[in-house]
């Protein structure tokens, strides 16, 4: 099954969170800090968005950070993704 998003949306999914700190101590799945960062797996064309011409900034397979709290999480295939509007996306790591 394959997600082909809507409008300005992107699909992208969570990149793992650190193991251990700096200083060598192992951290517990709740300890864990939700990761921002994230691959982007699929983007939606773009076009008018509410009426605002909307151009997409995003390719898939880049790296990109994301708003904390932005998004639907969504369970397809066992995996997990989160489908973001483009204005959440903050930055592209290269």
């Amino acid at each position: 099954m394959t997600m082909k998003p809507l409008g300005d949306r992107v699909v992208i999914k969570n990149m793992e969170a650190e193991e251990t700190t700096k200083g060598g101590i192992i951290l517990t799945t709740a300890a864990k800090e939700k990761p921002q960062m994230a691959e982007v797996i699929a983007v939606g064309p773009g076009g008018n968005v509410d009426g605002k011409e909307i151009k997409m900034q995003v390719k898939v397979g880049e790296k990109v950070i994301y708003s904390k709290y932005a998004g639907t999480e969504v369970k397809m295939d066992g995996e997990e993704f989160i489908i973001v509007k483009q204005g959440d996306i903050l930055a592209i790591v290269e």
